[in-house]
């Protein structure tokens, strides 16, 4: 989804020579692929937006996967980039990095002041691991590889996978199917509580090529629209812009993540940049984009 919404926004400032591989083409997690391809294309500037990610349930279930695929991931991309003398790079991470228990809005200085949720603590531990990557490759030799740390990101281009998506492609499917079924209720897990900030991908792309553009090179960034709402108030906007006209239930058995996860954005806004698109239009965007591309796919 990110590395789409990149790609879209690179081709239409008129960068040209855009450089992508699907998985099928390049195995990220295959160190001797990934420096070959590298040494090979020699691109002068890289975006890593390839991750292994999912929801609350995949985290929580793939904990090795999750470790283990996003370190190869980082690893191979920032040592073959600087094996192939490339500078520029980009390093995109997550919100989840920061203690489970932050004091909000979350500052990028609260970096590892206190324990991270358990549920997604192996994804965590390896974007964390890559903020390290890039900071200790500039202190020793001298690149200019960045990290930046999206809020929960939705838009064209989602997972729309119930076994692994995450809340929002998550609900906008749920709410899509119950609607078609006529279902009385529409039962969503957790108490409907815990607070999040959701972000238009093509937001996200805006703020990593402008920081590129701009030949940034400081320390990491949080990349958010600066405001949260509950789960509820989430479904509540999903249901809207579905048409899904039934109730709503909560799982309470099921684990609610973190209590809260709100960005203070304000590094980023000094910079020049700044969210435009709204939450309710945005999900409309999404579940246009969800209608022509994943809907017709289902049985």
């Amino acid at each position: 989804m990110v590395g789409s919404g990149i790609t879209r926004l690179l081709k239409s400032r008129g960068y040209d020579n855009v450089i992508t591989r699907t998985h099928a083409e390049l195995d990220l997690l295959n160190q001797a692929a990934v420096h070959a391809f590298l040494n090979t294309e020699k691109p002068d500037y890289i975006f890593i937006a390839a991750a292994k990610v999912g929801g609350i349930q995949a985290n929580n279930i793939y904990r090795a996967d999750f470790i283990y695929q996003n370190l190869m991931i980082e690893c191979n991309l920032t040592h073959g980039a600087y094996q192939a003398g490339i500078h520029n790079l980009m390093s995109l991470g997550s919100s989840c990095i920061y203690p489970r228990d932050c004091p909000q809005p979350i500052k990028e200085e609260y970096l590892l002041t206190g324990p991270l949720e358990q549920t997604n603590e192996p994804y965590a531990l390896a974007k964390i691991a890559g903020i390290k990557l890039c900071e200790n490759y500039n202190r020793q030799y001298g690149t200019k590889y960045v990290s930046v740390m999206p809020t929960n990101l939705y838009g064209p281009g989602d997972n729309y996978d119930l076994n692994n998506s995450h809340v929002l492609p998550a609900l906008i499917r749920k709410a899509h199917e119950a609607k078609l079924r006529k279902d009385p209720h529409l039962m969503v897990w957790g108490s409907g509580k815990p607070r999040r900030e959701f972000l238009h991908v093509d937001d996200m792309a805006r703020a990593c090529v402008q920081l590129m553009e701009q030949d940034y090179d400081g320390s990491f960034v949080n990349i958010g629209c600066g405001n949260d709402i509950t789960i509820r108030e989430l479904v509540e906007e999903v249901v809207a812009v579905v048409g899904f006209e039934g109730q709503l239930q909560f799982d309470t058995s099921k684990p609610d993540g973190t209590p809260q996860k709100l960005l203070d954005v304000s590094k980023a806004n000094a910079l020049g940049w700044k969210a435009e698109i709204a939450l309710r239009p945005g999900i409309q965007d999404a579940y246009n984009w969800f209608l022509q591309h994943v809907a017709p796919t289902l049985k």
